[in-house]
């Protein structure tokens, strides 16, 4: 006998949507009291952009098992992505309490804390997923920009290494680099970072301008 979720997981992470959301819709005929294939099935929605229909299908899956820490972690994602950012932190919350404990979470529950401009806040979150997920760039960018904003400077410096170390073309984080190496009184090495910013985004104009500033001094 097949197993309709695990199928539909797989075509959901080989992009292909519509063979997902059939396997999901198997499973749910099948065993409509199965809270997994719910949220399975909101998660697709979620990829396809269909976000209210998807919150229909978390919520569903929370009517059968209330327990479901994945179902809010669909719904904060989906929250998140309509900019309701208080929704969205309070099923990042729930998920946590109900056992989702991955990477993933901890920086979402960062970017969230970061729409209420509480960077300080936010710290410890990408902190902990990065420890849980080192090679996730992106958390680890938001982490250094976070301790930069809290003066943390050498510190942040190690980790936007780190990110260009493993994504070669992250212009943003070059230039971090070169504003925290000027921070540092180290102006080449700050050009050198502005430049390398500027070799992967031609148009990065913040790298352009605090280049500018450095040269002409």
């Amino acid at each position: 006998m097949k197993d309709n979720n695990a199928l539909g997981i797989q075509y959901l992470q080989e992009g292909k949507y519509e063979e997902a959301l059939a396997a999901f819709s198997e499973e749910i005929e099948q065993n409509p009291e199965n809270a997994v294939a719910y949220v399975n099935f909101g998660n697709v929605l979620s990829a396809v952009g269909e976000l209210e229909k998807a919150i229909k299908f978390f919520e569903r899956a929370l009517s059968k098992d209330e327990s479901m820490g994945t179902a809010h972690y669909g719904l904060g994602n989906v929250y998140y992505q309509l900019e309701k950012w208080h929704e969205a932190k309070d099923h990042f919350e729930l998920a946590m309490k109900k056992g989702v404990n991955d990477s993933d979470i901890y920086f979402m529950l960062g970017m969230t804390l970061l729409q209420f401009e509480q960077p300080k806040l936010a710290l410890p979150y990408f902190q902990r997923a990065v420890e849980l997920k080192p090679e996730d760039a992106e958390a680890r960018f938001q982490y250094g920009l976070c301790l930069a904003g809290q003066g943390l400077i050498k510190e942040a410096t190690t980790e936007f290494e780190l990110v260009v170390e493993s994504d070669e073309e992250h212009a943003d984080a070059y230039y971090n680099l070169g504003v925290a190496y000027a921070y540092q009184e180290n102006r080449d090495k700050a050009i050198e970072m502005l430049d390398k910013a500027l070799d992967v985004q031609a148009d990065h104009m913040l790298a352009a301008h605090a280049k500018k500033i450095l040269t002409e001094n």
